[in-house]
């Protein structure tokens, strides 16, 4: 069977799922697009390049820069643990189109992405829908959930595509000094989960003198890779993530890596699963914080920026560990906005809530355990531009926080 005859077979304007972040398979996309006149285009966090023309409706829970400000995008809110559940209620599958190596012993690996593929795979294959996979040299072969038996998959594609490498975040003054703040509160042991970004990738990277280190992660990039190479890692534990991204260097590490398990997200994000790892610390950032602790990591100007993503998941995972700890790292002042990260009220709607702690380059502000006046204090004086800090103790007064 050929692509053309397999697409044949889908219904009109149906839905098809593709491989997200930086592992989407360009080339087998841009074959679906001239083949299809209309479709919903379902990625999580699309790139630059995918198709974008009038009769390409996008689709997902996490927004990309890909999809970014588009008309036609359709954005649904959701904790992406709980992502899978949609391809079997609301946003069913037709077709699925993957990034994977070549096969072997009757499997491929997805590789870089497994995330939320397993789910949207099970949930077309039980409707009758296809999966189409584009095989390439340069997709580094990962185990665990990224194993992938070849009965679930229609038609292989050659390209030999890689994955897109990613640059570490530019890590400047501040975002180190962030990271050094968030450092001193992880001790050996611990086990980490970090965001996206210059700051969280600064956190990690200020680990390397620890020991025993533990990985459960949404993701992870070169700042794990860093933290292997300096022998903080506990060689004896596997490194559980649903997905990375980074340099070549990074994807010839993972690739017949048996340390590194790739997990679904339905196992990664499950907030009862991360609670069951020791000391466990979240490190996410975010867009606000106000005086209450609510955190708005989503929307500018109430535009949908990116989406929840793993983060609620984590904190409060992190927060029901033993010893864990969900810390919330932002800089105190936005450069390109010119305004205070630290609000007395978010005016967008809330990504999460109550982190164990809220670092800038300004200082900590405990916010677990405190009452609120006390967290609004901690944030006004600790973590706040001092910039701000008169409006933002005018305002406590007025929300009544001091």
């Amino acid at each position: 069977m050929d692509l053309a005859t397999l697409l044949a077979d889908l219904p009109d304007d149906p839905r098809v799922v593709v491989t997200g972040n930086h592992a989407s398979p360009g080339h087998l996309l841009g074959l679906v697009d001239g083949l299809l006149p209309a479709y919903r285009l379902w990625m999580l966090n699309a790139q630059r390049g995918i198709p974008d023309r009038d009769g390409v409706v996008f689709e997902t829970p996490f927004v990309g820069p890909g999809m970014r400000r588009s008309p036609r995008l359709r954005y649904t809110p959701s904790r992406l643990s709980l992502v899978p559940r949609l391809f079997r209620t609301t946003q069913p599958p037709d077709l699925v189109l993957l990034h994977t190596t070549r096969p072997r012993g009757g499997k491929v690996s997805l590789g870089t992405e497994v995330n939320i593929l397993p789910a949207a795979i099970e949930a077309t294959r039980a409707r009758g829908g296809r999966v189409v996979a584009q095989v390439s040299d340069q997709v580094p072969w990962t185990f665990g959930d990224a194993e992938l038996d070849l009965e679930h998959v229609d038609l292989l594609v050659e390209a030999d595509e890689p994955p897109v490498p990613a640059a570490p975040a530019r890590i400047d003054d501040e975002a180190a000094l962030i990271g050094e703040r968030v450092a001193v509160r992880v001790g050996d042991g611990a086990t980490l989960q970090a965001g996206i970004g210059a700051v969280p990738d600064a956190a990690l990277r200020g680990l390397v003198e620890r020991r025993g280190m533990r990985v459960w992660t949404e993701m992870f990039s070169d700042s794990i890779l860093a933290l292997e190479l300096a022998g903080a890692l506990d060689p004896d534990v596997p490194i559980h993530a649903s997905f990375l991204f980074g340099t070549p260097e990074l994807l010839a590490w993972v690739d017949g890596n048996p340390r590194v398990r790739m997990i679904r997200t339905e196992t990664a994000n499950d907030p009862a699963l991360i609670a069951r790892n020791p000391a466990m610390t979240s490190v996410n950032t975010a867009l606000q914080v106000d005086l209450f602790g609510q955190a708005n990591a989503s929307r500018i100007n109430a535009r949908i920026h990116s989406g929840f993503g793993g983060q609620t998941d984590f904190i409060v995972g992190a927060l029901h560990s033993d010893g864990g700890q969900a810390l919330m790292a932002l800089r105190s002042w936005h450069p390109k906005a010119d305004c205070s990260t630290i609000v007395p009220l978010v005016d967008e709607p809330v990504t999460s809530f109550q982190p164990t702690a809220v670092i800038t380059e300004q200082g900590v502000a405990e916010v677990a355990g405190h009452d609120e006046r006390s967290q609004a204090r901690h944030l006004v004086e600790h973590a706040a531009h001092p910039r701000a800090r008169e409006e933002l103790r005018e305002e406590a007064v007025g929300l009544g926080l001091a």
